[in-house]
């Protein structure tokens, strides 16, 4: 399963034992899978299957699942509700010799309420499972329409991460090729700083003086951030070429740039590599931001 987005929407529309029935799905950003169902009156037998069938297909993702259902056609069926027409007849019979008039007609006696019902016609158990199935089978259709457009916004969403990633690959070629990152360049500012104190006549020690610097130059140094990044780089390229979901290592990954970007700035003492991290900055929460929409 290649990389997917968490958006999407899906409608299937079928038509089985004389009922028309839509199918609307509706997929949205979430931390985890969530499912929500509404379903008619009758077709709770579904929701099990349904629930199982997304287990499968989706990993991520607030998901709103509705079936609209319509009777087609003109069967239905009147029914006469024999108790309640019994109740009619002896009541006139027991009105009759205390009220002159006329017996009500047979049309008078069915216009009264509850006499007479119309109901869509009784299916037999084995037109009702037909039907089951064939509804369930419109849903699994919709399933496979909603995850092939999640399929599709995630290979253009694939594209725009690979795009960035490639991008903060070459920022970090660009911090690690740095003139200021020379050892000339650095010996030279070192020699600078360290003539500027003594110039000071402030008595220090020379020899101190030296060893204090070369370990401030130690702790300064760029190279651990500029592997890890390159690391974390090969890393998003694998995620964002695989088959798995990877949201939520790709989103760690988003983190664990930011923390060797702000390392970084933090230890930069050039005018150069800050900007340069400052650029990293921008692009990863770019990239953080697209990677939220990832299954």
């Amino acid at each position: 399963m290649a990389i997917q987005s968490m958006t999407g929407f899906a409608r299937h529309e079928g038509e089985a034992s004389g009922l028309r029935f839509v199918w609307e799905l509706r997929s949205v950003n979430g931390k985890n899978l969530d499912v929500r169902l509404r379903l008619p009156q009758g077709f709770e037998a579904l929701e099990q299957p349904i629930r199982k069938a997304v287990a499968a297909a989706l990993t991520r993702g607030n998901l709103q699942v509705s079936l609209a259902t319509s009777v087609t056609g003109t069967a239905v069926e009147a029914v006469v509700n024999e108790a309640a027409l019994d109740a009619v007849i002896d009541l006139v019979n027991r009105l009759e010799d205390r009220i002159d008039a006329r017996k009500p007609a047979l049309d008078g006696i069915l216009n009264i309420k509850g006499v007479l019902e119309f109901r869509d016609p009784e299916l037999s158990e084995e037109t009702r499972q037909a039907r089951n199935q064939a509804v369930l089978d419109g849903f699994m259709s919709a399933l496979e329409e909603l995850k092939a457009m999640r399929l599709s916004e995630g290979a253009a969403l694939a594209r725009v991460l690979g795009a960035q990633v490639d991008h903060i690959g070459a920022l970090t070629l660009a911090v690690e090729a740095d003139p200021s990152r020379s050892p000339e360049a650095i010996r030279a500012r070192l020699a600078e700083q360290v003539a500027s104190l003594m110039d000071t006549g402030a008595g220090l020690d020379r020899d101190r003086l030296y060893m204090e610097a070369a370990l401030l130059a130690t702790k300064a140094d760029l190279r651990e951030e500029i592997d890890r990044l390159k690391a974390h780089v090969e890393a998003a390229r694998a995620l964002i070429g695989g088959e798995a979901a990877a949201g939520r290592r790709l989103d760690f990954l988003a983190q664990e740039f930011n923390r060797e970007t702000n390392t970084i700035c933090s230890k930069s003492n050039a005018a150069s590599v800050t900007a340069i991290g400052l650029d990293l900055k921008v692009l990863i929460d770019q990239f953080r931001e697209q990677v939220q929409n990832l299954e």
